[in-house]
């Protein structure tokens, strides 16, 4: 391991090295070819659901051009739907169950487009696979029997006219090329890491289709936890195509500013950038009806009603929504007090100050089942996983267990210490020097100085005098607290920090090195303790 660079840098460096990406990350690109998914070359159609009366009624819709998302679109106050699709074999597929879109976004939030109203617009799109042809079952209620007026008498019943306000919209977003492979996403994240992101820019995102300027909250207080509905029987090279299919859908048909989600998770573990504005930053997404502010929304691709996500789509939402939070420094485990902002779409009215989880999910203050009674029960699994994302893996710590550095990093409090969790086997230095790196510094040994750590600025400014080959060698205690400084020893001087103005220099047999002699690197050194590691999206 090269120490030629600090350890945060260090730590991407070994992400980059063990993630494996998904195939659209790595595909190769021709800017103009016939190759390019681009989320503009999605097809919606939209065709009226005609005759629709009380009770059920089925409606087939059929079109010449293959689509794989259905949704339904117009008043659907006190209606169910139910879609199915025709398989090439000429059978119907199971039917699936669609929700009501209740995402839309706050009052006080940019709309475009029909979605300014307060009513319901629009069902979730549900994939149902690749097809030409699907059946709609329309559930709307009885009509109630007319007043007596002056008739004398009250009918038993009369038939009322119903709206014929309904229409299907048949997604069709293109397809990955056959040729295309894929390569599934390893679970091997390095602590306090986020998963691998597939970018918009890799999954096609037409960037003209959305508002221009993001909306930002003020910070990520809570992660709510949603799934997009439809068929689970999807492959990973169609994956891409369900998130372009949604983004066309909320963006051009529901006329929201973008994709609903700030994320959203596959069940081969693919994560998927979601709203745009960078996933480090507070984006305002248009997830849950009340409860936009403040909030990341996840959401699982595929229904989880009945079938629970799988093991490594769950582990892969677990770490991302803990990796999330923690940019916030907010427990995964804690609770929250959000205000809501009211609307049709949410059951806490305007105001109202809601007692949640930091991590919940859309039928938690929603009209809505979602995520799926199977991944709601699953909810404490999700927030242990997001608890422990600063965890290293176990045989990482297999590895050091029973070393010096090891033994000194668990007296000092092992995950909780300064340091935090180890993010790399012990190494070789100079001589007979060993070192191990951790998420916030560095701890290296020698049979003269025994273990020390070293980190923040301290470490900066060693790191630039060339580490143990420089002239203060190695660190022979750990960092000092005094009034006015905080100091380190080495075997051949000691490091510096001004508490007032977090400049930091160097005593080498008496003689005081100030930071304008050593070097532009040493100079106005910021006095944070430690510096958090580089994250992806920003």
């Amino acid at each position: 391991m090269s120490r030629s660079r600090r350890p945060t840098t260090l730590l991407t460096a070994v992400a980059a090295s063990i993630l494996v990406g998904s195939w659209l990350v790595h595909a190769p690109r021709d800017s103009g070819t016939s190759e390019e998914l681009q989320a503009r070359d999605t097809k919606l159609t939209e065709q009226p659901l005609v005759g629709l009366g009380a009770g059920v009624t089925v409606r087939e819709v059929a079109q010449g051009t293959p689509f794989s998302l259905v949704a339904v679109t117009g008043d659907l106050t006190g209606t169910s739907t139910r879609i199915r699709a025709k398989r090439p074999d000429g059978s119907w597929g199971p039917w699936y169950q669609t929700e009501y879109e209740t995402a839309s976004p706050d009052p006080d939030s940019p709309a475009r487009g029909p979605a300014r109203g307060d009513a319901p617009h629009g069902t979730a799109p549900v994939f149902v696979g690749t097809t030409k042809t699907v059946q709609i079952a329309v559930t709307r209620p009885l009509s109630p029997p007319a007043s007596p007026g002056g008739l004398g008498y009250r009918p038993a019943s009369r038939d009322q006219p119903m709206e014929q306000n309904l229409s299907a919209v048949l997604i069709a977003p293109p397809q990955a090329p056959p040729h295309r492979q894929w390569t599934p996403p390893t679970e091997a994240v390095l602590p306090g890491q986020a998963p691998a992101v597939i970018s918009r820019a890799d999954w096609g995102a037409d960037e003209s289709m959305r508002c221009p300027n993001p909306r930002y909250n003020s910070s990520v207080r809570a992660a709510i936890v949603h799934h997009t509905a439809g068929s689970n029987d999807y492959s990973p090279l169609e994956s891409a195509s369900i998130v372009r299919g949604i983004y066309s859908y909320h963006s051009r048909t529901l006329g929201w500013c973008d994709i609903a989600y700030n994320a959203l998770v596959d069940k081969y573990g693919q994560v998927f950038e979601g709203a745009a504005g960078g996933l480090t930053k507070p984006v305002q997404g248009t997830h849950t009806g009340g409860f936009n502010r403040n909030t990341w929304g996840v959401s699982m691709i595929g229904d989880f009603q009945e079938v629970p996500p799988t093991p490594i789509q769950l582990r892969t939402v677990g770490r991302l929504i803990g990796w999330r939070l923690g940019l916030d420094g907010v427990d995964p485990k804690g609770k929250v007090q959000l205000e809501s902002a009211g609307g049709r779409f949410t059951n806490v009215a305007a105001g109202s100050i809601a007692t949640l989880p930091t991590i919940f999910t859309h039928r938690d203050v929603g009209n809505t089942d979602c995520p799926g009674t199977a991944a709601y029960a699953l909810m404490d699994e999700i927030r242990d996983i997001a608890s422990h994302v600063n965890d290293p893996p176990e045989e990482l710590l297999r590895a050091l267990n029973g070393g010096a550095i090891f033994e000194h990093w668990e007296s000092m409090g092992g995950m909780t210490s300064p340091l935090g969790a180890p993010t790399g086997p012990e190494a070789t230095g100079e001589g007979d020097t060993r070192f191990v790196t951790f998420i916030r510094g560095v701890m290296y040994w020698s049979p003269d100085t025994g273990a020390q750590p070293i980190s923040g600025p301290l470490y900066d400014a060693w790191a630039a005098q060339d580490y143990e080959r420089g002239p203060l060698g190695l660190p022979t205690s750990a960092e000092i607290q005094e009034p006015l400084r905080i100091s380190q020893n080495f075997q051949h001087g000691t490091l510096n920090i001004d508490r007032l103005t977090g400049n930091v220099s160097t005593v080498i047999g008496g003689v005081t090195t100030p930071p304008s002699a050593q070097g532009s690197e040493l100079r106005a050194v910021p006095a944070e303790r430690f510096s958090r590691p580089t994250q992806p999206g920003a």
